[in-house]
């Protein structure tokens, strides 16, 4: 199945995407579909009112998660380009419900900053309550995958060691347009081998696999179990492969005007026009 939130004159709905239609489920938005312990039979049997697929209205896929979990360095190639080392751990940092935009909404770039990069990243999607489950297990609490981008402002996320002054700004992460569940990706399973690309302006920066992750989304979700209860609709976003701006001579960061494409083949694709924040 295919699902997301979608935007109105009602206000927000969640919505099952079929070919040619995407069905509300009775649902106020993904995450509240999410907290039925039944979603998949609901989102199933679902048969509100249809919309056509042309023209939807994407709101962020879970616009107001009780968590945004984030990864750094994560990716083998990125890694490499930063000249770090293979972490033991995974990197974790925050977001917040305020960063998130559709997927075809406008990116907001930061009035106090020039310095505004890319980050493609595979977004995991909780469907279950996880505390203290293993990798193994942690398969049966994804309810499946999105896509997402890590916009960041490298200038005040690297005023200090900690990296969350550059991840908060207000709508700057791209999420959707839809969750995918498991058994729609090739294998059905967790594990996920699919080509992530970004672009700007239709120039491709980014190009990799979610093979390359070195703590794959079972591997993350057990970790972060270990720390705090993860709830339906949480977002965990896995992290960004190689070819981000910041590390580029010179850098290149996104200016205004540009359209920001984020891609995972068999996924999905958002596509952000890029505006200067106005004060």
């Amino acid at each position: 199945m295919r699902l997301a939130t979608i935007r109105t004159e009602s206000g927000t709905r969640a919505v099952r995407v079929d070919t040619d239609a995407a069905v509300e489920t009775g649902d106020a938005d993904l995450g509240a579909l999410l907290r039925h312990q039944d979603w998949r039979d609901r989102a199933s049997a679902a048969s509100g009112r249809a919309h056509p697929v042309d023209g939807l209205d994407y709101a962020p896929l879970v616009p107001s998660p009780e968590k945004i979990i984030c990864v750094g360095l994560n990716y083998r190639d990125h890694i490499e380009e930063t000249g770090r080392a293979t972490p033991e751990y995974p990197t974790l940092f925050a977001k917040f419900p305020s960063t998130l935009v559709g997927a075809y909404d406008d990116v907001l770039l930061p009035a106090v900053s020039d310095a505004v990069d890319w980050e493609a990243e595979l977004a995991v999607i909780i469907g279950a309550p996880a505390r203290h489950v293993s990798a193994e297990r942690a398969a049966g609490s994804i309810a499946g995958y999105s896509v997402l981008n890590d916009v960041s402002v490298r200038d005040y996320q690297n005023r200090t060691l900690q990296w969350l002054q550059g991840k908060m700004f207000e709508a700057t992460t791209p999420l959707g347009p839809t969750l995918v569940t498991p058994d729609e990706l090739p294998g059905g399973g967790p594990a996920i081998d699919a080509e992530i690309t970004s672009e700007v302006d239709g120039e491709v920066l980014q190009r990799s696999s979610t093979g390359q992750l070195v703590f794959d989304p079972c591997a993350l979700v057990a970790y972060i179990s270990e720390i705090i209860t993860l709830r339906p609709g949480d977002v965990i976003a896995t992290g960004t492969p190689g070819g981000v701006g910041h590390v580029r001579k010179p850098p290149r960061y996104l200016t205004e005007g540009a359209v920001l494409t984020t891609r995972i083949a068999g996924i999905g694709e958002c596509r952000n026009p890029c505006r200067k924040e106005k004060v």
